[in-house]
């Protein structure tokens, strides 16, 4: 994979091809271990542990805001569920409007709530462009790791309702891009390092 990077990415940057085509041309780059050294080859960066070690870092003080904001926590995650809720999720039409994201099948005898995480899923996958591209994932927080750097690697534009959040993973928990932040993630970059 090292020797074809140069061929890879040019085609990944300049003809754009569906995720479908390359996950054909390129199966290799959709398991964890190249996933985390394509990441590395373009940005020079340990993804894994630099997710993990900022993850470290930074949720102490999101529980912390969180406990101190009570009820805006509640009406935001309300909202942004309803942004994403995809309520017909056996359907052919709601997978294809998936762009990108993280799929949890949880236990038949688990009951379902709303917000809930599911961070003791039975099975994690990932999707993009409507499709499964990774799955049998450990947990949620490696999926959203391996989310972020597939998006790097298939030269992704992050998916609309999660702009923001890989815009803070990528600018503030990997230090990655440009160092002048949008006001909202530097007043919650301004927040966490208190």
């Amino acid at each position: 994979m090292d020797q074809t990077f140069p061929l890879r990415r040019r085609e990944i940057v300049e003809e754009g091809p569906p995720v479908k085509t390359l996950k054909e041309r390129w199966p290799a780059l959709f398991t964890e271990r190249q996933v985390f050294a394509e990441f590395n080859r373009i940005a020079t960066t340990n993804l894994q542990n630099n997710f993990f070690d900022a993850m470290d870092r930074y949720t102490p003080r999101f529980v912390t805001i969180f406990k101190s904001k009570k009820g805006t926590v509640g009406e935001t995650l309300a909202e942004f569920v309803q942004q994403i809720d995809l309520r017909d999720a056996d359907s052919d039409e709601a997978w294809a409007q998936a762009s990108a994201g993280v799929l949890t099948v949880i236990s038949e005898d688990v009951p379902l709530c709303p917000n809930h995480l599911h961070l003791d899923a039975v099975s994690t996958a990932i999707i993009v462009e409507g499709g499964i591209v990774m799955d049998n994932l450990e947990n949620l927080p490696q999926a959203m790791c391996l989310l972020f750097g597939l998006s790097y690697a298939l030269h992704l534009d992050y998916p609309k309702a999660t702009k923001t959040t890989f815009n803070f993973i990528q600018r503030v928990m990997l230090g990655l891009g440009e160092n002048k932040l949008p006001p909202k993630l530097q007043s919650l970059k301004n927040l966490l390092l208190r």
